[in-house]
């Protein structure tokens, strides 16, 4: 034995990489911790972007209203074979979850009872009107052939603001504006 010296375990180096393959408890533990992490920072965020859409959305929906009033008037679209005298949106405060478009049939520039109500349009849910200029109560109102632009039954000097918001959070707000000139903005 003397010509044999102690031999150690041979051990082929591809074969010790593949017996310390794989994860510990601790690394996979690590993973699922981080991963958690992740997935609850997108939730929350998730729900306060789909409430900021949704308030946006409203906001659009009410301009693209108030464009389509303005389209009415431009193509003097009929009604029961007349063409009335202009085509708008009446707002309230007291109604803070809709408003309605009209068709102004007595020239007064405003809606009253002569007047007919086209729609009621709702707001998207989760959101109401919280304010309103010039007056708690007015219309946006479209006259042809130009068209003409009533606001609050004056049709000089003058600017509609519509303010909208979160029901659940007031302080997330949209304001679409109307100036006396036609011009339709959200900000």
């Amino acid at each position: 034995m003397k010509n044999f010296p102690y031999i150690y375990p041979y051990i082929h180096p591809r074969r010790s990489a593949s017996i310390n393959k794989g994860f510990t408890l601790i690394e996979i533990m690590v993973v699922i911790v981080i991963i958690t992490l992740l997935a609850v920072i997108v939730l929350v965020n998730y729900r306060i972007v789909k409430k900021q859409f949704t308030l946006q959305r409203a906001a659009y929906k009410l301009a693209q209203d108030l464009r389509r009033a303005q389209e009415m008037a431009l193509s003097t679209k009929e009604m029961n074979g007349n063409i009335p005298d202009g085509y708008g949106i009446h707002f309230k405060k007291s109604w803070d979850d809709y408003y309605i478009l009209f068709a102004d049939l007595n020239d007064n520039h405003h809606r009253e009872a002569g007047d007919q109500d086209l729609e009621i349009i709702e707001l998207e849910e989760g959101t109401k009107i919280l304010d309103l200029l010039p007056a708690s109560s007015f219309s946006v109102l479209f006259s042809p052939p130009d068209p003409t632009v009533w606001i609050a039954n004056l049709s000089t000097g003058t600017q509609a603001v519509i303010t909208l918001c979160l029901e659940d959070d007031i302080t997330k707000t949209k304001v679409v504006e109307v100036n006396n000139a036609g011009l339709i903005e959200v900000k």
